[in-house]
């Protein structure tokens, strides 16, 4: 037993390894997530700027907060917190993904000085929380239901594109993509049946079931949207050109089959007692491949298309009867293929039917810039589309396919939700209004808490200001008298065109509510998580490859690992000999050698 109370020191963590706890730790959290705010705080809104990164190999420009977020590979585990919030954000709603990104900031920059004053962080978080289920009621509340299957309810998906788009790098060209947009969405929704819109499978796979294909070169006007399946002519043999280019109502076979003349393997073996049976089992490979390919031509089929290769042999054989083909096809094209044209996929060629063979109205190859594309169009099943995007650069054209993927994911949110509300800031105003009422009401730490949740709804219109260049004070002044004082004043936010304050609602700038709502809970949710860390613990790590052995040579009283006694004692009968200490074996030391 130790004398004078002393106690041995307790080491849990590995040399090395960083903690920090407490409120500085906190503090410095906030601080990095603002850090990483910055970054991305200019490129909110239609005079939101656009960030170049690059990697090394490749140049990336955007101003999408999430493809920004993911591109920066952030260190810092707290601020990660915020990388997640803004990948969630483009997977459920695919817009607002700068926003969240702010207002989860903002939130903890206004919670800072009660961390600083000593506020215990769980009331702090039990605020917010209440605090961003209020606001989420409200914008239930605010938003504006219609009927997504009258010409106005096609009005008001058309103004949500247009929405979408217009912090885009095509926002110029929203009378063109917007259209394309709302077409590509209802299609694969069903636009046929009046209740489908909420419930299609279609809907729940958009990535899949609407391809995005790029061709560089020619003008970005040129682009265009195929109401059935488009995919770049796949590698292709001989006798290619041959084959028919173009079918009306023609039966199509979906393969997962290779159509090449297969030998045998080179490990194969085959007995023969005469030289003349050799020809025989040549014979016999060729007529495996003969007998796959007249179960295509016999069962009707105009056209094949296979995932695997279709070799020289099969490319001759159906161009002389008047067959297209093509292998090497994507496994995405196949799917949608197979989803537009009613084909199934079949992993082999005994027993096909006429059941199994898709068909469509028309089937044509044709040149699109410096490519060649196969085009399905009119088929029966309505359910995909594709949208060929063209541009002077491989960047834009890159650019404009994320600007269409979140254009595509509010409209398909609106479908489903069929609620919108005013965007430009309003909905936050109104939102930052409700909750300073609501915090009169009540006593306590809570009060300040709610009213700084309020403070920070108004980063969005702040920011909006800033990146247009006028006077966010201003501004901000002039919305929140309108939103007090005028019973109508709801919808009110930033006129980016003139620097001052307009209906938004009128002005058609109209956001799904679910993209309102899921930024609010989900940086009220990340600011709860990023205030609830008490203790930040950062491994090191570690430089050797072989540590892990030699903490354990350490463990062994000091002694040597096996290896190193092995090799001294070889350098020592070296030694004794005359030689050098190289590490061989002395005389009289041998190698035994085993079995390998």
């Amino acid at each position: 037993m130790m004398q004078g109370g002393m106690r041995p020191g307790i080491i849990l963590l590995r040399e090395g390894t960083d903690t920090a706890q407490g409120k500085a730790q906190l503090i410095s959290n906030i601080n990095a997530c603002q850090a990483v705010a910055d970054a991305v705080r200019t490129t909110l809104g239609p005079r939101g700027m656009d960030k170049l990164v690059a990697d090394g190999r490749r140049v990336t420009i955007s101003n999408d907060g999430a493809t920004i977020m993911r591109l920066l590979e952030i260190e810092h585990p707290a601020a990660k917190t915020l990388v997640d919030i803004s990948m969630s954000q483009d997977a459920e709603v695919g817009d607002g993904t700068t926003s969240v990104v702010l207002l989860a900031v903002e939130i903890l920059k206004q919670m800072k000085p009660f961390v600083e004053e000593g506020v215990h962080p769980q009331i702090i978080i039990r605020n917010i929380r209440t605090a961003a289920t209020m606001a989420v009621q409200k914008v239930h509340d605010l938003s504006v239901s219609f009927d997504i299957t009258t010409p106005e309810g096609e009005e008001m998906l058309l103004k949500t594109a247009s929405t979408a788009l217009n912090s885009k790098l095509i926002a110029s060209h929203q009378d063109l993509f917007a259209p394309m947009i709302v077409d590509a969405v209802k299609s694969l929704a069903g636009a046929d049946q009046k209740n489908a819109y909420s419930d299609s499978e279609g809907l729940d796979d958009l990535r899949g079931m609407i391809g995005i294909k790029k061709i560089p070169g020619g003008d970005v006007r040129q682009s265009f949207l195929v109401k059935g399946v488009a995919f770049k002519k796949t590698f292709s043999y001989a006798g290619f050109e041959q084959m028919t280019k173009k079918f009306s109502n023609p039966k199509i076979l979906l393969l997962n089959v290779e159509l090449e003349l297969k030998n045998e393997k080179e490990n194969a073996e085959v007995r023969i007692e005469d030289p003349e049976q050799y020809q025989s089992i040549v014979d016999a490979e060729w007529q495996v491949i003969y007998d796959k390919l007249d179960c295509c031509v016999d069962c009707g089929a105009n056209i094949v298309l296979s995932k695997l290769p279709i070799g020289d042999l099969a490319t001759q054989y159906f161009a002389d009867r008047g067959l297209f083909c093509a292998g090497r096809v994507e496994d995405g094209d196949l799917k949608r293929v197979a989803k537009a044209t009613g084909a199934t996929v079949q992993t082999s060629t005994n027993g096909i039917f006429s059941g199994v063979l898709g068909t469509c109205a028309d089937f044509e190859e044709k040149r699109v810039g410096d490519e060649r594309f196969n085009i399905f169009t009119g088929c029966p099943n309505s359910l995909t589309s594709t949208m060929v995007l063209r541009g002077g650069s491989e960047q834009f054209i890159a650019e404009s396919e994320r600007s269409i993927h979140d254009a595509l994911m509010v409209v398909k949110r609106s479908l489903v939700s069929k609620s919108v509300v005013a965007g430009g800031g309003a909905v936050e105003l109104e939102v930052a209004k409700h909750l300073r009422e609501h915090a009169l009401t009540i006593e306590g730490k809570g009060q300040l808490i709610i009213n700084a949740f309020a403070k920070a709804l108004e980063i969005v219109p702040r920011q909006l200001c800033d990146n247009a260049g006028f006077d966010s004070n201003d501004i901000l002044s002039a919305l929140r008298r309108k939103h007090t004082q005028d019973e109508d004043g709801k919808w009110y936010g930033v006129d980016i065109e003139n620097g001052d304050i307009f209906d938004t609602f009128a002005a058609g700038i109209w956001e799904p509510s679910d993209n309102k709502s899921n930024s609010l809970a989900s940086a009220a949710e990340a600011a709860g998580v990023i205030l609830s860390i008490d203790e930040t613990v950062i491994n090191p790590r570690s430089q050797d490859p072989g540590a892990a052995t030699g903490m354990m040579g350490g463990g062994m009283g000091g002694q040597k690992p096996l290896s190193n006694m092995m090799g001294g004692a070889m350098d020592t009968v070296n030694a004794q000999a005359g030689g050098s200490r190289s590490g061989n074996l002395g005389g009289g030391v041998s190698y035994m050698k085993g079995r390998g």
